[in-house]
């Protein structure tokens, strides 16, 4: 019974610290006091079986996985994808910041040139949708890459536009509605089912 303490006790401990939980935190989540969890991590008790589930719907892994030995002891699969979508979010958030940097770091030294380069703002907003495309693609399997879509033909469709705004070239937007119906069709073709 006291290996069973302490391999709980290990568990609960690597779990709640890899979660970012404090003691108090997850006994709050359960509805017990933080004493009664630290009571757990010391191995003087193993919580009942209705806390043993509870524990694992939070940490997303099975009772039995509480309640076994690790000897090499490993992150959980859900906490692994909770820190690909941290680190993926917080990259992306950062990528885009660079192309917005950098569009406006171009217009100042326009501006110290006395040009006037408010075009480079426009030209950011397809890379920007472009870079967050391929982003999203590789990060988040695509999800939503619909939306991304749309905006990017638009966006297009505006860049082209304002580039040539001098000739007036309205006519461009006649073609913005088959364009983007085009790709409303294209995700609507679904693979056969076998």
């Amino acid at each position: 019974m006291d290996d069973l303490k302490v391999i709980t006790a290990a568990n609960i401990i690597n779990l709640r610290t890899h979660k970012g939980l404090t003691q108090a935190e997850l006994g709050e989540m359960l509805s017990y006091s933080d004493k009664s969890v630290s009571k757990w991590e010391r191995a003087e008790a193993v919580p009942d079986a209705y806390v043993l589930k509870h524990m694992s719907e939070i940490f997303g892994v099975s009772v039995d996985y509480l309640l076994s030995s690790h000897d090499e002891w490993k992150q959980p699969e859900s906490f692994k994808k909770e820190e690909r979508n941290f680190h993926s979010k917080i990259l992306t958030a950062l990528t885009l910041f660079g192309i917005w940097t950098a569009a406006f770091l171009f217009y100042i030294i326009g501006w110290i040139f006395g040009m006037n380069w408010w075009l480079v703002f426009i030209y950011a907003l397809p890379v920007s949708l472009i870079t967050f495309l391929v982003l999203n693609s590789v990060w988040e399997q695509g999800k939503n890459n619909r939306h991304i879509i749309y905006s990017l033909v638009a966006s297009i469709f505006l860049t082209i536009y304002l580039t040539f705004i001098s000739y007036n070239p309205w006519q461009i937007f006649l073609l913005l509605l088959p364009a983007e119906l085009l790709v409303f069709l294209s995700f609507r073709i679904k693979k056969p089912h076998k």
